[in-house]
């Protein structure tokens, strides 16, 4: 995976509108074929377009590349940032938490074990897949500088740190489901709750 790359969102086709429909058939075939347990370098453009029933011309309308599309695919898994009400500490970083997580989870949790091997292999796909990640690591970050300052939290917390410590359970709760011995309904609380027990003033 050399090269320049970008993103699909970063690229569009002159004269053709996008097509939504298509995009998520695309983005769902990647998904599927990761989660089935195909490797990143094992999906190929004619792999996606046989499954997602389109042609590849489509594809390449949409995406300069493969590396663009399985990035946007992350993107898809992640949905968006979710609006805040900014007014408890502990409220924020459960609808952060929950909003990192979905119906798919298990199925997401796989995908995220196929692209494992090439984050750590490709330094650009790396760099990509962190851009789709830190804007969700500022908010939280924003989040615990809030309640610092407001006096909620330890005025020492290692903010880097805690953010990892609220990453890194989630990543392991998506990969083994209830195997971790936390149901997944009452997940977000659970960490946050026993996260904030260390970490309030």
């Amino acid at each position: 995976m050399t090269g320049t790359i970008s993103t699909g969102q970063e690229r569009k086709a002159p004269g053709r509108p996008r097509n939504a429909q298509a995009d998520e058939a695309i983005l769902d075939a990647v998904l599927t074929l990761l989660s089935d347990g195909q490797s990143a370098s094992a999906v190929s453009i004619e792999s996606v377009a046989a499954k997602a029933g389109v042609g590849k011309a489509t594809i390449y309308r949409r995406w300069p590349n493969k590396e663009a599309l399985l990035i946007d695919a992350v993107r898809s898994m992640k949905g968006p940032i979710p609006e805040l009400a900014g007014e408890s500490v502990r409220e924020d970083l459960i609808a952060m938490v929950t909003a990192n997580r979905s119906s798919r989870g298990r199925e997401f949790g796989k995908v995220t074990a196929c692209l494992l091997p090439e984050l750590i292999k490709d330094e650009e796909l790396s760099r990509m897949h962190q851009a789709v990640i830190e804007p969700r690591r500022e908010v939280m970050r924003q989040i615990l500088r809030r309640g610092i300052a407001a006096g909620e939290l330890r005025a020492d917390l290692n903010i880097e740190l805690t953010v990892l410590m609220l990453s890194g359970p989630s990543m392991m709760q998506g990969l083994f489901g209830t195997v971790t011995g936390i149901p997944d309904a009452d997940f977000p609380e659970a960490l946050v709750d026993a996260l904030l027990r260390g970490a309030a003033a």
